[in-house]
């Protein structure tokens, strides 16, 4: 994205490929941050916003290169989020893979992907940092408490088409989770709709009911101890929280799962010395968005789970 500032408070930007095909309103909000929904929307009516000198609508799809003029708006500072340089070192060294398209991280757990309510820094904050001045956003989210595989897209059409892969599920995303009790063999399916709800606080939660949406996961036993098993999930719907709540509906909930155990089960797991939530993004399939070449990418489990696996392998 250039920009031309040779009118004093306007500015004029000229539209790149990352930005090509996204409509006006979307555009100003990303780049008006602090500025109000309404006046931005007032500014567009008005007509002080226009697309090589014409007026145009809030819904008005942008073509590359065209200059689209910006009025002088008074814009509210926003928080800005610096990684500390531990942080920004630690997401560095936990990329596995990067090209000029995409990345994938190996994201460590305790670390939300993106901002909320209580949320100090992102790891979209932390790749921002590292990635100044240029374009990254993530592809999908996986919870905080969840490490392992997370794609992030490098320009606009790499996003696009990597998020219509999941939106058609034609990505496989294969995860290793550590459950409460001995898991059976036969138990290779959990198929139960899932609906979301807010509990006190605003904390979402998930629960299995009728009126949800259709949910699937595949399971599969890697190993069972004497009072845990590690098994392979693979969600093929894309629910909040789902291979949490399909495991805690089948009876294994997910060790160290601060919603779906029991506290005696935590109280359990903290007194050896386990407490992150024992799931972790193992594997990603998917195929190449600008080369088309079929990519398979594994994120290895990170020291605690290890000491999870290996504790509870022991037990």
């Amino acid at each position: 994205m250039t920009e031309d500032k040779r009118a004093s408070g306007v500015r004029k930007l000229e539209v790149d490929e990352n930005s090509a095909g996204q409509r006006l309103d979307n555009f100003l909000m990303s780049r008006l941050k602090g500025v109000p929904k309404t006046r931005i929307y007032r500014i567009i009516r008005k007509g002080e916003v226009r697309a090589n000198g014409k007026r145009v609508k809030p819904d008005y799809k942008l073509q590359l290169a065209d200059i689209i003029r910006i009025p002088p708006v008074r814009v509210s500072t926003p928080e800005i989020r610096i990684p500390t340089p531990e942080l920004r070192k630690l997401i560095q060294d936990s990329i596995i893979y990067l090209d000029e398209s995409l990345l994938v991280i190996n994201k460590p757990t305790g670390l939300s992907v993106h901002a909320g309510t209580g949320v100090k820094i992102s790891l979209i904050d932390v790749m921002r940092d590292i990635y100044k001045d240029e374009y990254i956003e993530l592809v999908h989210r996986i919870d905080k408490g969840t490490s392992g595989c997370l794609l992030l897209a490098r320009n606009s059409s790499a996003l696009k088409k990597l998020q219509a892969g999941f939106k058609t599920r034609v990505i496989k995303k294969s995860y290793h989770a550590l459950v409460h009790g001995r898991w059976p063999q036969q138990l290779e399916e959990i198929n139960v709709a899932l609906q979301r709800s807010a509990a006190a606080g605003g904390e979402r939660t998930v629960s299995v009911s009728e009126q949800g949406q259709k949910s699937l996961t595949h399971f599969s036993l890697i190993k069972q101890f004497k009072q845990h098993s590690l098994v392979l999930a693979q969600p093929k719907t894309g629910r909040t929280h789902q291979i949490r709540v399909h495991a805690q509906f089948a009876g294994y909930p997910l060790c160290g799962d601060e919603k779906y155990s029991n506290s005696e089960q935590r109280k359990q797991l903290s007194k050896l010395g386990i407490s992150r939530l024992c799931l972790h993004a193992h594997n990603l399939e998917f195929t190449h968005p600008k080369s088309g070449k079929p990519i398979k990418v594994s994120a290895p489990y990170d020291d605690k789970f290890n000491l999870a696996l290996k504790t509870l392998s022991a037990d």
